[in-house]
């Protein structure tokens, strides 16, 4: 690995050089949704957060399937929505913005009740509104021809940070609140859960402004549009989710909502709109997943999606029709937070975490009974538990990169993937 990457968190750096910009780039044999719909004719773009390829590599998303690209190619420069620069395509645009890197705290003689006090941490270029701007163009350049756009925007991901004047009209609302101070690495904020309120609302405006704009180019009715999170609500930066219920009806604290296995960190709720082919109103309870959206998009553009991936195209629930085949089971896996393991087989739910430590029990919930996953019914379920842990074993394929390696599950630390 390049040795600059041991300075990838120094900001002022990174904004320098791009070498320190960016993750491991996906594989060049690996397809993308954007690969699949070129096939069927499609200009294809990404918008808002790229993390499968830094700027100066072969993956970068012009070389991965999407004809057009703005935003962060970084996740962590996506920890600033005033950031200093962005990437339009492979060309660096450099913001009208100040570097204030994450974990900059107010001044030392600051008064943390006064908003004064936050000024420096709310600039000119406001990165959310500059991708509104390219996705709205983007739209208009292709309204004569079958486009997909992919909108990974930053909304409401911290840190808290929007134009003042979209946070007070929540202080009028919510009135006065404590500040928060940024002691997770985070901006300081005066008004919290304000500022959140209001990014998302900022967020629900651009999303009427985009149905606006394909209405307006009598596009709309041919439209597919898919709405969702990839992951539960956040327990850091100030987001207060537990006060917004923003898992509601499960917990989102610690533990419980983003970056954990249980149902406040991987249920999130999709909305899909199709005028005239998905019923105003209507609602499904099908056990799906985001693996299941590329076999989706495929159908909809009427060609092949990749052969051997776990995804099961949703389209026949979408159009409601009785023909929707379903998954037998869901796998989730991830190395973070001490190492964790998930399974969803119809009503059960089987847990497996702090696998770093030397955890290999599962914990069984029937989430038809028990949905906030309260009651460990495992003792009492021996066989459900083998057979979970069987799919745990089956699933399980020995990663690439290292630092997803996890050597409970057989993985070999400093060695190439088994095969």
């Amino acid at each position: 690995m390049n040795g600059l990457r041991v300075v990838v968190w120094d900001y002022a750096k990174a904004v320098e050089d791009p070498n320190l910009e960016g993750q491991i780039p996906i594989p060049s044999s690996i397809p993308t949704i954007g690969n699949v719909l070129q096939k069927a004719g499609y200009k294809t773009a990404i918008v808002g957060k790229w993390g499968l390829g830094a700027p100066l590599t072969d993956g970068i998303p012009n070389n991965r399937g999407f004809d057009f690209f703005f935003g962060y190619n970084c996740q962590r420069q996506a920890h600033l929505l005033y950031p200093k620069h962005l990437w339009k395509n492979q060309q660096k645009v450099w913001l009208d913005n100040d570097l204030i890197v994450p974990k900059t705290k107010l001044d030392s003689a600051a008064d943390p009740y006064k908003l004064a006090s936050y000024s420096k941490f709310i600039q000119k270029d406001y990165a959310p509104k500059l991708m509104q701007d390219e996705v709205l163009g983007f739209i208009e350049q292709n309204k004569g021809n079958p486009f997909f756009l992919y909108y990974a925007t930053p909304l409401t991901h911290v840190p808290l940070q929007i134009p003042q004047e979209y946070i007070d009209k929540y202080v009028e609302k919510f009135g006065e609140e404590e500040p928060y101070l940024g002691d997770t690495g985070y901006f300081p904020n005066r008004y919290p859960r304000a500022a959140y309120a209001a990014m998302l609302s900022y967020l629900d405006q651009q999303v009427g402004e985009i149905i606006e704009r394909l209405k307006d180019l009598g596009l709309y009715e041919n439209t597919l549009i898919i709405f969702s999170s990839d992951n539960g609500p956040t327990y850091a930066g100030g987001a207060d989710s537990p006060f917004f219920d923003s898992a509601k009806p499960f917990k989102s604290e610690y533990g419980w909502g983003k970056g954990f296995t249980h149902e406040g960190g991987i249920r999130v709720p999709m909305i899909a709109s199709w005028e005239g082919k998905i019923a105003p109103g209507s609602t499904s309870n099908l056990i799906s997943a985001f693996w299941d959206v590329m076999p989706t998009l495929a159908e909809v553009a009427g060609v092949e999606a990749p052969a051997a991936i776990d995804g099961i195209s949703f389209l026949p629930e979408l159009l409601g029709q009785e023909e929707q085949t379903q998954h037998e089971f869901l796998y989730w896996e991830f190395p973070s937070y001490l190492g964790q393991q998930a399974v969803r087989l119809g009503d059960w739910k089987g847990i497996r975490k702090n696998i770093f430590e030397g955890n290999m029990e599962i914990e069984l919930y029937n989430l038809k009974t028990d949905p906030t996953e309260q009651q460990n019914v495992a003792p009492a379920n021996p066989e459900v538990v083998k057979q979970i842990e069987q799919i745990m074993k089956q699933e399980h394929t020995e990663p690439e990169i290292e630092k997803f390696k996890i050597e409970q599950l057989g993985d070999k630390k400093g060695s190439q993937k088994s095969s």
